[in-house]
């Protein structure tokens, strides 16, 4: 008997849609292949895996400073250290004792850093969603407000940094060995004497810096600190658990654990093919060869501990409000600010480049307002800054001559 037209109908749409679908797995199959060719072949011999975040699971896979081993207990303790505003109690107006933390100048809904152009610390009020709000306090001198000459830089990814801030001033470890007369008593860097990894540096001499205070009598109110100080330096004396150099630990420790170890990219580089669209894969690709942005920005955090001048605006009086950063300031010399070397003028820090979607502010200086603005400014590769000479900027400062939709793919 032979078959009606309807059913012959039937299984030639049928067999066209397998066919489809084959076809698009297909596509997606050579280019989820195309990508894992190219960051094999610039993995540094070691994979895919070169690029990948630890999940969390096992905290022994966080880069960790020696000297400050992880624990559960301690990372615990340094997450409500970081947001408890109970250690503002050096404040320099009374007004505002036990009103501000870590979590003023580095908000959890900010990607960890300022939601506006500059972090104010002590002496401003309003938060916001994300800090967004956060202004200095009306009627107190600018000089009061606690404020640094420069952007703010995320906690997102810092277990990737071997030194810390954008000139790399804090850590006693690799390019700060050969800094040691530079780390002048009186001073945050002094800190540096301690021997501890920048992540642990900053920390132990940010308190100090942001008007905080690690109060025993406070702290030993609540049974809370007092059994997670026990927990997290069980082999430390009772009686010298609670100072400085054990809440600074703590808080790199917290601070060591915030990865962005759930990004497509991460998810995709574990197996998941679906985690990233067919246009994300086609950036991604853009990213590790045309655009060239894995020559800075590589391994899991997408970062590097290399310094470059690129030529960007600095973070200057009145500009998005900001506040005590005259054009004098050692700061915007960058690394040079630090070392003196002329070497070194006007080169900082390569970021990391996960979670930066719905960052509002961008560069050492807040220049850009999205990552668009910053890939635009590296496509051109035109300086902004007049203040930088044009033999200090780097040499990988060139046009990329990416085209527009190339652009747009990298942005997703």
């Amino acid at each position: 008997m032979r078959p009606s037209l309807t059913n012959h109908y039937l299984f030639l749409v049928f067999i066209s849609c397998i066919l489809l679908l084959l076809s698009g797995c297909q596509k997606d199959t050579n280019t989820d292949s195309e990508l894992t060719e190219i960051l094999n072949s610039i993995s540094t011999g070691k994979g895919l895996e070169y690029f990948i975040l630890p999940d969390g699971s096992n905290i022994s896979e966080f880069p960790q400073d020696p000297k400050n081993p992880l624990t559960p207990e301690k990372i615990q303790l340094g997450k409500l250290l970081y947001h408890e505003t109970g250690l503002g109690r050096n404040p320099k107006m009374q007004a505002n004792f036990m009103t501000y933390s870590c979590a003023s100048c580095h908000h959890v809904d900010a990607e960890f850093q300022a939601g506006i152009a500059q972090g104010l610390g002590e002496c401003a009020e309003g938060f916001g969603v994300a800090g967004e709000k956060r202004k200095p306090m009306s009627g107190v001198p600018d000089s009061l407000v606690d404020c640094q000459s420069i952007r703010s830089p995320t906690v997102l990814n810092v277990a990737y940094q071997e030194l810390m801030l954008w000139n790399g001033q804090f850590g006693a470890v690799g390019k700060n060995i050969g800094t040691e007369m530079l780390w002048l008593a009186g001073t945050p860097k002094e800190k540096n004497k301690l021997g501890f990894h920048g992540v642990e540096t900053q920390a132990i001499a940010g308190i100090d810096v942001h008007r905080l205070k690690i109060d025993k009598d406070f702290l030993s109110q609540y049974k809370i600190y007092k059994d997670l100080f026990n927990a997290a330096f069980p082999d430390v004396p009772e009686s010298d658990r609670m100072n400085v150099i054990n809440a600074g630990m703590a808080i790199a420790a917290y601070e060591r654990s915030i990865v962005s170890n759930q990004a497509p990219f991460q998810r995709w580089l574990r197996g998941d093919q679906d985690a990233m669209t067919e246009m994300e894969k086609q950036g991604a690709a853009f990213i590790f060869t045309k655009g060239e942005c894995y020559k800075c920005h590589t391994g899991p955090a997408l970062n590097s501990m290399e310094f470059y001048a690129l030529g960007m605006n600095d973070l200057l009086n009145g500009v998005y409000g900001t506040i005590n950063s005259p054009g004098s300031k050692s700061e915007h010399k960058g690394r040079g600010g630090f070392t003196g070397k002329e070497e070194d003028m006007y080169k900082f820090k390569v970021p990391q480049l996960y979670n930066l979607k719905g960052v509002r502010f961008l560069g050492h200086g807040s220049q850009f307002h999205s990552v668009k603005d910053v890939l635009e400014y590296k496509n051109k590769a035109v300086p902004s800054n007049p203040n930088v000479p044009v033999l200090k900027l780097a040499k990988e400062f060139v046009p990329l001559k990416l085209s527009d939709e190339e652009i747009e793919k990298i942005l997703v």
